[in-house]
């Protein structure tokens, strides 16, 4: 991708952040903070599939307590992308490559649920904040901005989890987008395109923010649309 890895931030460095970003990064609890930074590095790869991590050594080096980081693994180990070890610290889960396709299946029922319910429900306050977040997708579909990308997407899914005001499709998402995320960079050199799937996602935002429930659903299927491709192509290579 053009320069857009160059971009990335180092593994385990939070995204740039504008000074909006910053303050609401700030409100933030400690375990928040670890889960969203853990959450980053397993997702980047930036800890690898495999790799073995203690509460000690991630505490140490996210520069947090002992206790928030082992809140943030334990809901890790929950969403499927670590497995605790008794005593022994946790891995990082495996990719399961056979099961992307079934992964995508779900994802789409269920992320065009929550983009329908989200522009149907919406209020002018979350339609606003809607509309905030595809100017973002738009520069970092401008600028070919991975790490600006990577930030929008984390509030992007939070948002839209929030506004679509379901527990349960919220619960079933978050490991599904933990696991495509991951899935994504294993092949973000040769087939990941920030324009792209900014676009995409500005769309979905667009239409939420104009509360049209058909087209925010439309614009879900064509985010997944392309996930599902960019997923047969990977596997392709790799076969």
């Amino acid at each position: 991708m053009s320069g857009a890895a160059a971009r990335a931030p180092a593994p385990g460095t939070p995204a740039e952040e504008r000074p909006t970003e910053a303050r609401a990064r700030g409100s933030e609890t400690q375990a928040q903070q670890a889960y969203r930074r853990l959450e980053e590095m397993i997702v980047t790869l930036a800890l690898a599939p495999g790799s073995r991590i203690s509460e000690n050594a991630m505490a140490q080096r996210l520069g947090l307590g002992r206790t928030p980081v082992r809140e943030a693994m334990q809901r890790l180990a929950v969403e499927g992308t670590l497995r605790i070890l008794p005593r022994a610290g946790a891995i990082v889960s495996e990719i399961d490559l056979a099961d992307q396709f079934k992964l995508i299946e779900v994802r789409r029922g269920l992320e065009r649920i929550m983009a329908g319910r989200a522009a149907r429900l919406a209020d002018r306050e979350t339609r606003a904040r809607f509309a905030a977040l595809a100017a973002r997708f738009g520069e970092a579909e401008a600028q070919e901005a991975e790490a600006a990308f990577i930030a929008a997407d984390r509030d992007f899914n939070a948002l839209l989890a929030a506004s679509a005001q379901n527990k349960y499709a919220a619960a079933a998402m978050a490991p599904i987008q933990a696991q495509t995320r991951r899935f994504w960079f294993l092949a973000f050199e040769r087939f990941g395109d920030i324009p792209r799937v900014s676009r995409l996602h500005g769309a979905i935002c667009r239409a939420i923010a104009a509360g049209d429930e058909a087209a925010a659903q439309a614009a879900s299927d064509a985010l997944v649309d392309y996930v599902e491709d960019y997923t047969r192509r990977t596997l392709d290579a790799m076969m």
